[in-house]
């Protein structure tokens, strides 16, 4: 009857969260805190006043998320809980992951605050505005979405970036291969081919640059052992060794987010229970469409915690 903690990405992010947290647990306040003092600026007025295009911005909302998701955390802790003993596995969506391993104690709320703008910025900068691009195939086989990639790439960027279960399927890279692979991939019989509002072709080879900046990043922060083992996007295998961590969130910057086997993972290793930890309900949805026998909650509010806490006594 194991449980493991979940940490949502990019898109869950909306003015207001973790204001519930911060208003009825001073160990939460002290996290937004914290990383406004991390990054010299007011981040959590930002969070929790808008404007909504400004908190939206990749290199806000990364930190953002993090900050609602240990502010979650923390509100756990003064109630007594550990993620030692308690949680099996941790593991996040994309920037999630450093939420993830940030509650595990891999590196300090202030360096994964600190690590998130970098890395939001750097994913930015690549690839110049117009250039890149991503988009949402629902409801066609992994295998002819990776064979409209191949045909579009023709010498360029076009590859999966996300598998996310439920039979979405997410493709980025060059925006002219992006835009073909989508057309092509309505043609094999996709029941949707959606272009997505973002602001650079994530999770493909195009994010080289940004992969770079973030291995010299992760070299400069104190990391620790996990408390608990963080289940990889990259490699869907759980580690503790505090080098492979960093190398593997290197490499999650180019590579695909592997979330449905992630999610099949847990269910084939004892996990009966997924917990969100922060802000949204994007990743309970996700696991409830991968495995129905997976039970899943989420702790993003006073009274989330409070529920919590009651089930994991």
């Amino acid at each position: 009857m194991a449980v493991a903690f979940t940490f949502p990405g990019q898109g869950s992010q909306a003015v207001g969260i973790g204001k519930d947290l911060a208003d009825a647990f001073p160990e939460a306040r002290r996290v937004f805190q914290e990383v406004d003092d991390a990054l010299g600026e007011n981040l959590s007025k930002l969070i929790w006043e808008g404007p909504e295009e400004t908190l939206t911005l990749t290199a806000n909302a990364q930190p953002a998320l993090m900050a609602v998701s240990l502010a979650a955390i923390r509100a756990l802790e003064s109630r007594g809980f550990s993620l030692k003993g308690k949680i099996a596995y941790v593991a996040g969506h994309s920037l999630g992951e450093y939420s993830a391993l940030a509650a595990a104690g891999f590196v300090s709320v202030a360096d994964a605050a600190r690590l998130l703008r970098i890395r939001g910025n750097a994913m930015q900068a690549a690839v110049p505005a117009g250039e890149g691009a991503m988009a949402a195939i629902i409801g066609l086989e992994q295998v002819d979405v990776e064979a409209a990639c191949a045909e579009a790439a023709k010498g360029s960027v076009c590859q999966i970036a996300n598998d996310n279960g439920g039979g979405q399927l997410v493709i980025s890279g060059a925006k002219a291969a992006v835009e073909l692979a989508a057309k092509l991939c309505t043609e094999k019989g996709a029941k949707r081919a959606l272009m997505l509002q973002v602001s650079a072709p994530f999770h493909s080879a195009l994010m080289a640059p940004a992969a770079n900046v973030m291995r010299e990043a992760l070299a400069g922060v104190a990391k620790n052992a996990p408390v608990v083992p963080v289940l990889s996007n990259v490699t869907v295998s759980p580690t503790s060794d505090p080098d492979e961590i960093a190398r593997r969130l290197v490499e999650q910057i180019t590579g695909r987010v592997r979330w449905r086997e992630t999610v099949e993972w847990f269910g084939a290793n004892g996990v009966t229970t997924l917990y969100e930890i922060g802000a949204g309900k994007v990743l309970s949805g996700l696991a409830r469409r991968i495995n129905r026998d997976v039970a899943t909650a989420s702790v993003g509010t006073s009274a989330d915690v409070e529920a919590a806490m009651a089930a994991l006594a």
